[in-house]
């Protein structure tokens, strides 16, 4: 008799933890490869309104306020959404695709929000980001790479970000607008523990490893 109540009591604890194992949105997107960067990366300048409007690599464009830089974590019960306020950056374009460069976002990491207040907060704290420590995050653009759909790149660069640089490989879509303004929308996962965030989370609800980053940007002529 014990043994005929104790079956469902098992069944149903199975089922309830696997209907409480979020779904991972780093699953649905591509992931980024992230290596160790060939030689030490310079670091990178701030763009400056003394940038010259044109350049070796194509006709200077920065973003607008219309971009946005947003991430989605998970842990085992759920996601967030978050993003970043502030940032600035140049794009080069030569005729109507990508230019050589120079292509750079630089972030203001005290900048990151979130769909939580609480969680915002923790965001900035040494468990994730250290913005007193690190308040910027920079990628640099090194390598444009057209892909096979139309305006579809396989863009290449350096991420410096907590005090680690890594080479960062990921595909987007780049293309002119109507406008003459210039898009580029990326969606893709990476592992914050290549950048030194180890923060494990709850035991009994861990964060995951991977985070989702999303990059819609538009850049208008300097």
């Amino acid at each position: 008799m014990k043994m005929k109540l104790l079956l469902p009591t098992l069944a149903a604890s199975a089922a309830f933890a696997f209907v409480s194992c979020a779904e991972n949105p780093a699953d649905n997107v591509p992931k980024a490869d992230v290596t160790e960067p060939a030689e030490e990366a310079k670091p990178a300048e701030e763009p400056t309104s003394s940038t010259p409007a044109e350049t070796s690599g194509g006709v200077a464009y920065v973003f607008t306020p219309a971009s946005t830089i947003g991430f989605v974590g998970s842990k085992v019960t759920g996601s967030h959404e978050g993003g970043f306020k502030k940032f600035n950056g140049n794009f080069s374009v030569a005729g109507d695709k990508p230019g050589a460069g120079p292509h750079t976002i630089v972030i203001d990491m005290n900048s990151v929000w979130s769909d939580n207040e609480k969680l915002t907060g923790h965001l900035k704290s040494a468990d994730f980001f250290e913005v007193e420590t690190y308040p910027k995050s920079t990628f640099t653009v090194t390598g444009v790479e057209p892909g096979e759909e139309p305006d579809s790149y396989k863009l290449s660069g350096t991420l410096e970000m907590h005090g680690t640089t890594k080479a960062i490989a990921f595909p987007a879509m780049v293309k002119k607008t109507a406008s003459g303004d210039v898009s580029l929308d990326a969606e893709f996962a990476i592992n914050r523990k290549d950048f030194g965030i180890d923060y494990p989370g709850k035991a009994d609800d861990l964060i995951r490893d991977e985070v989702v980053i999303k990059l819609a940007m538009v850049a208008a002529p300097k």
